[in-house]
């Protein structure tokens, strides 16, 4: 049997984003690379340990990707206050100054996709990003009429008092993402991969939760969005 040739281009199409075909070509580089090295068969490489890649190897394939200006999209806040040289700036929780408002004469704050399909919601948005304040409220009570806004869309941090809840507004996921599971299953109103624009702890809101339900695996239609407006 004749050795595999590793180095050959057998790879029939890119990885599904341009970050994995970053690693995926990072890697399949680097194992070429330290095989031709070794000058072992291929039976006598993949058996042997010095020739495995280990954290160090991954840890610069990392600083590679970082070092062309790429940033990881955060999942949790803690991850940017721990690493914020990886990871980009919280989107949307600034104030562009250029909102539009809806029918209703109300200033459109955000949009974001529907979990599933409930009543509007009237409430107050309060920012959910932190374990203080997750903390504050297990042990003092959700206040009424919380429209908690997460940035961590894998519900774990707010697990505890999720139930509290009026309606979640979550700036990150999908509907298919925990959060977006643990609310429907709970059935509490909620938006997910929201872009905020304007709005601040504490503002009286409507959330348009009337809105359709997303469709997971349609293309993004800006017009099928829910809108989150303030209340004068």
């Amino acid at each position: 049997m004749s050795e595999p040739n590793i180095l050959a281009d057998k790879w029939g199409k890119p990885a599904m984003s341009e970050v994995l075909e970053f690693y995926h070509s990072s890697i399949r580089k680097l194992v070429a690379e330290r095989f031709a090295a070794s000058g072992k068969t291929w039976q006598e490489a993949v058996q042997d340990p010095a020739l495995e890649l280990t954290r160090a190897d991954f840890e610069k394939i990392e600083a590679d990707l970082l070092a062309t200006g790429y940033r990881f999209t955060m999942s949790a806040q803690v991850s940017i206050e721990e690493e914020p040289e990886k990871y980009q700036p919280i989107a949307g929780v600034g104030n562009s100054g250029n909102q539009v408002s809806d029918e209703n004469g109300r200033l459109v704050v955000g949009t974001g996709d529907n979990v599933f399909q409930a009543t509007d919601l009237e409430g107050t948005a309060r920012f959910v990003g932190t374990v203080e304040v997750v903390m504050d409220m297990l042990m003092n009570g959700v206040p009424e009429g919380t429209i908690a806004v997460i940035d961590d869309s894998g519900g774990t941090l707010t697990a505890p008092i999720l139930e509290g809840f009026a309606g979640v507004v979550c700036m990150g996921g999908t509907i298919r993402s925990h959060l977006g599971i643990l609310t429907r299953e709970y059935d509490i109103p909620c938006l997910m991969a929201a872009e905020l624009d304007g709005l601040a702890d504490g503002d009286r809101i409507v959330v348009e939760y009337s809105k359709p339900a997303t469709d997971a695996y349609a293309e993004r239609d800006d017009s099928l969005r829910a809108r989150i407006a303030k209340v004068s």
